[in-house]
């Protein structure tokens, strides 16, 4: 059995083709029906994948070529979901390293083959989107051997076969001279070829006492919870009774309910399935990520997969707003919020959640402001109501001295540009450590304190015309870099609760640029846009004009307001200040002073003054 299997994972960098590779590899193995409708990028299911994108949450399907099953796992290929990652990689017995053609080896790259190589899998390199017009193959593979050469690789893993081609397209050749003549003709068989012969097969035993380590849990309306991982010794098969292993090493004596295997994107129920095989099991109640499934005559816990630990954390609050549950939320209080996040931590490894300082706050810590925006936007789609602080890097204690989380930081900006780019990241203490000219645009890498890419992008994308990209991956913890400014603009306070007017927010114009539309709810405390000078400033956006027996010809028919900027759930995390909050709701994202009223706020600063 084992020797027509193979598990391999797809890793890459953010957008470098993972997912649709994938794609390509379902329908030549004739995974769809010939009368099927398949969209783009059918392992992203999730919506907010659909919308960005990107892979979020590890996925696995099955494809068979020429007698051998090959369970492919499509993983994240962002560090804030080094969680998904490491879990995965697990499962894996190679790897395919899909790179751009024209982008070469990113940050992320670097995190996801660093985790690859501490798993001692196999790599194929695959240089994907050769049919982009700046594509520079040669260079890349020349780059990813550097790559492996800095990250240890050993012998074996530098002998690595490398393919070129299109994934969108659907075609793979081994040769260089061959790809850049195009994909006529061509597929991805080579590409099946080197799994088949290059990845090894799985050397479990399936004569050896059970092992099976649970590394995702999904959930069915029919049978409940549904751990998923892989097999590492033994044989799995319905209603036998196992030993559960929590990650504490509590053990307990279960019954296996059932066991799917997997077929193509979907799972069917098994008799049986083998050492080095993946397949999902239900039945057992509390079973967590990490737990092992051991035989009852000798129950052998697994390894612990370690987590890297989180470096940020926010406080999430009930909604006080006046607006508190006028936008749709069906899940408002404490207790919803506490069960919403218990039920988080079940799948969701690389989260901490802690009480806060109040009865009705919590401490949300994860690996980045995208791991942790992720969840506050699924919950707000899922009709949870709730504010947010801004969020604040956890630092650490080494040697007696104060250390911070440092993050490797590439950003790719037009050649004219750079200096401004340099001169903004120089203000949030960033350590400049190369520049390479790659064509008419220059990619610069720093080394920058994780607080200090908090609301960059924005006065990146502002520098240089919008053409900016900045790809980040945690380095490790520094030495604290000291003190960085915060946001050098004030905003605009609302005085009064009631509809934004023309006429209000005409005058204010020249004040700087507003957050809302003309005829928006606002309520006082609420930031309704940017001053632009460094102080905040209380307005009445809700002033009407005094009625006259004069006419004359509306103003507002001629003259309009600028577009008010939009904030998603990251750009308000990003944006706000230590005074402030997000307020999340169903159907919006507002940002608002922490203290509503305005004599508050000034009893506030006087009484931290006086401290």
């Amino acid at each position: 059995m084992a020797q027509n299997l193979r598990n391999v994972a797809i890793i890459a960098h953010v957008d470098h083709g993972k997912t649709t590779l994938v794609d390509g590899l379902l329908r030549q193995t004739g995974t769809f029906r010939d009368n099927q409708a398949v969209g783009e990028c059918v392992m992203d299911s999730n919506e907010l994948e659909k919308e960005r994108g990107i892979t979020i949450l590890a996925k696995n399907t099955v494809v068979s070529y020429q007698g051998t099953k090959i369970n492919i796992i499509d993983t994240p290929g962002h560090a804030d979901f080094g969680g998904e990652v490491e879990r995965v990689l697990s499962m894996a017995d190679g790897v395919l390293l899909l790179v751009d053609a024209a982008e070469g080896p990113m940050p992320q790259t670097r995190f996801v083959l660093q985790k690859a190589f501490s798993h001692h899998l196999k790599p194929i390199v695959v240089v994907n989107k050769i049919d982009k017009p700046d594509a520079r193959p040669q260079e890349v593979v020349n780059e990813i051997f550097d790559l492996f050469i800095d990250l240890d690789a050993d012998e074996d893993a530098l002998e690595f076969p490398v393919f070129y081609g299109s994934g969108r397209q659907g075609w793979m050749c081994a040769n260089l001279a061959e790809a850049q003549q195009g994909g006529e003709g061509k597929d991805l068989h080579t590409l099946f070829e080197s799994i088949v012969s290059h990845i090894p097969a799985p050397v479990d035993d399936p004569d050896e006492p059970l092992q099976f380590r649970v590394t995702t849990l999904d959930w069915s309306d029919y049978v409940g919870r549904i751990a998923i991982g892989r097999v590492h010794r033994g044989r799995v098969r319905p209603n036998d009774r196992v030993v559960h292993i929590s990650r504490s090493g509590v053990q307990r004596e279960v019954s296996v309910r059932g066991v799917y295997s997997f077929v193509g994107m979907g799972r069917v129920d098994a008799k049986e399935v083998e050492a080095g095989d993946l397949c999902g099991l239900y039945g057992i109640e509390d079973i967590e990520i990490g737990d092992t499934l051991a035989c009852l005559e000798k129950p052998e816990a697994m390894p612990v997969i370690a987590i890297d630990e989180p470096t940020m954390t926010i406080v999430m609050r009930v909604n006080d707003s006046p607006f508190a549950g006028k936008d749709g939320g069906k899940f408002m209080t404490s207790r919803h919020l506490r069960e919403r996040l218990e039920k988080e931590l079940r799948v969701n490894v690389a989260l901490r959640v802690e009480s806060g300082d109040t009865s009705d706050s919590f401490k949300l810590s994860g690996r980045g402001v995208m791991h942790l925006g992720f969840l506050l936007e699924t919950m707000r789609r899922e009709g949870y109501e709730f504010a947010v602080a801004k969020p604040q890097v956890l630092f650490k204690e080494i040697d007696g001295e104060k250390h911070e989380p440092i993050e490797y930081l590439t950003v790719d900006a037009p050649a004219d540009s750079v200096g401004k780019v340099i001169e903004i990241l120089g203000t949030r203490k960033a350590e400049l450590l190369k520049m390479d000219r790659k064509g008419t645009f220059t990619r610069v890498e720093f080394t920058v304190p994780a607080r200090g890419l908090i609301g960059v992008r924005s006065r990146l994308l502002n520098a240089t015309g919008g053409q900016a990209t900045m790809h980040h991956v945690f380095h490790g913890y520094g030495p604290f870099r000291g003190a960085i400014e915060d946001r050098i603009s004030g905003v605009l306070v609302s005085m009064a609760q009631g509809r934004t007017t023309f006429y209000a927010m005409d005058g204010l114009r020249d004040r700087g640029t507003f957050f809302v539309p003309e005829s928006a709810e606002v309520y006082e405390g609420m930031l309704v846009g940017e001053h632009c000078k460094d102080n905040d400033l209380v307005v009445n956006v809700v002033r009407e004009k005094k009625a006259t027996n004069i006419r004359s010809s509306t103003k507002e028919t001629f003259v309009k307001l600028p577009p008010p900027r939009a904030f998603g759930v990251e750009d308000a995390l990003e944006y706000v200040g230590e005074d402030e909050l997000v307020e999340i709701t169903a159907k919006s994202v507002r940002l608002r002073k922490a203290l509503l009223k305005e004599t508050d706020r000034k009893r506030g600063d006087r009484r931290q003054q006086t401290v």
